[in-house]
């Protein structure tokens, strides 16, 4: 004989399990628990109502238990699964976050995590994720440099000002040069990347000479003009700034964002800055050189250029470079300052209140 479970549904359930199943936007297991409960109220066999539910009996079997306990709502509602480990008290979150900010005790300069798990008596991985949550590297550090600049401020404002607005009818150049840059040759060919393995390189090297890269980055499109050269000097700093002359369309005012490198400032650049009255230089405060927009591609140059190279020589060096400014050129990038000057005073201010 099929076995009958007889639920006691009350009218007001009856017509919301009515409407649940009327309901063609309701999730379909919701449907299929409503039809449970109405075929069960029917006094129809659990095997009946399991078929015309679209369900197995110990489906079944678990609705009615769970109507019978929580009504309708338990019928909406997924059961919560027991947490598979007790939460970590409030206080060891604490207790783990103030050491964490703290200095470690022996001789050593930050924590680790065994060290932290050892000392809390909780396991590696909760803190690990206690470090994820509130968002602690200790094996991390940021390195900085405050500028003594008596006119910090104003070089601030007024280069922060030429990338947010630049002039019209005129181009604002980022200029700089990263010097020494060594071309160097690996002992032995490495290994190719393949999947599971990273490519391979020789520590060892062979030194064939350094070379000096001036760029200037215009800030209004991201193209860069630039000259390779042996030296570093104002000799060769003249030679890049006829370069530019020569480059940057006729009519066309030229503001030079530039660092405070003593060959930028020299007194036969200085003359020439006089003869060329087109030009206006604009000096980063000192240890501002975070302000020179062309950092950033000398930075990008290096990842992912020169790093990983190998040059037989100078001239190859050179070519390379060459060929990757080229390649930069052809889909330059405009580049986008997006902080106001008076929001990094403000922050800059806050950092040295900490300080003090």
């Amino acid at each position: 004989m099929a076995h009958i479970v007889c639920p006691l549904v009350s009218a007001a359930d009856r017509a919301r399990l009515e409407a649940i199943v009327a309901d063609r936007n309701r999730a379909q297991k919701h449907v299929a628990r409503a039809r449970i409960i109405l075929g069960s109220a029917d006094r129809l066999p659990v095997a009946e109502v399991a078929r015309r539910a679209g369900v197995g009996r110990p489906a079944v079997w678990r609705w009615q238990r769970r109507f019978a306990e929580a009504g309708v709502e338990g019928l909406l509602r997924e059961a919560s699964r027991k947490p598979g480990r007790a939460p970590l008290a409030e206080a060891t979150v604490r207790q783990v976050v103030a050491l964490t900010c703290a200095e470690p005790p022996g001789e050593v300069s930050h924590w680790t995590g065994r060290a932290m798990a050892k000392t809390t008596g909780i396991s590696l991985r909760s803190v690990q994720r206690i470090w994820q949550a509130h968002k602690l590297q200790p094996h991390r550090i940021r390195t900085f440099k405050r500028s003594n600049d008596p006119d910090f401020a104003g070089k601030l404002e007024d280069i922060v000002g030429l990338y947010m607005a630049p002039p019209k009818h005129a181009i604002v150049l980022s200029v700089d040069e990263k010097s020494q840059i060594q071309a160097l040759d690996r002992t032995q060919p490495g290994l190719p990347l393949k999947p599971g393995k990273a490519g391979t390189m020789t520590h060892d090297y062979k030194r064939h000479g350094t070379t000096t890269l001036f760029a200037a980055l215009n800030v209004l499109d991201g193209a860069v003009i630039s000259r390779c050269m042996q030296r570093h000097r104002h000799q060769e700093f003249i030679r890049f700034l006829n370069a530019v002359e020569r480059a940057v369309p006729a009519g066309k005012v030229i503001h030079a964002i530039l660092d405070n490198y003593a060959a930028h400032k020299h007194p036969r650049v200085l003359a020439w800055l006089g003869r060329h009255r087109r030009w206006v230089f604009h000096f980063t405060p000192t240890s501002g050189s975070w302000l020179n927009a062309v950092e950033t591609f000398f930075s990008a140059l290096t990842r992912r250029r020169i790093r990983r190279g190998r040059f037989h020589s100078i001239v190859d060096l050179q070519a390379t470079i060459d060929r990757y400014i080229a390649e930069h050129n052809h889909d330059p990038r405009p580049f986008t300052w997006t902080k106001p000057a008076d929001q990094i005073l403000t922050n800059l201010n806050r950092l040295n209140a900490s300080v003090h």
